[in-house]
């Protein structure tokens, strides 16, 4: 059974950085893709960045600049740095994991809060 657990999520003003870690274990990390959604209050989860297993990266248009997904293998850990924080980034983060072996097992996270305040 796959567990990735959430870190790093806080309250900060705007213009600030938070790092967000998500720690995965139960699965071969190097074998999935990893990536990071939110959820803002009243609003559909979203797609932030994702990493594949082989280091290509995504972002979504709202976050390109700001935002940078990391992976790092031997610790089986995902970051995704946050930086010039907007008080529209504020959400629920979730981290995912999709197994390159069969892309229908997908795993979540329990989610981390992100709170901007202007």
């Amino acid at each position: 059974q796959v567990q990735l657990v959430e870190s790093g999520g806080g309250s900060v003003q705007a213009g600030g950085s938070l790092r967000l870690s998500c720690s995965a274990s139960g699965t071969i990390f190097s074998r999935n893709d990893m990536g990071w959604y939110r959820q803002a209050p009243g609003k559909q989860r979203e797609m932030v960045a994702s990493i594949s297993s082989g280091g290509s990266t995504t972002y979504a248009d709202s976050v390109k600049g700001r935002f940078t997904i990391s992976r790092d293998n031997a610790k089986n850990t995902v970051y995704l740095q946050m930086n010039s924080l907007k008080p529209e980034d504020t959400a629920v983060y979730y981290c995912y994991a999709v197994s390159t072996y069969d892309r229908a097992f997908v795993s979540w996270g329990q989610g981390t809060q992100v709170t901007v305040s202007s």
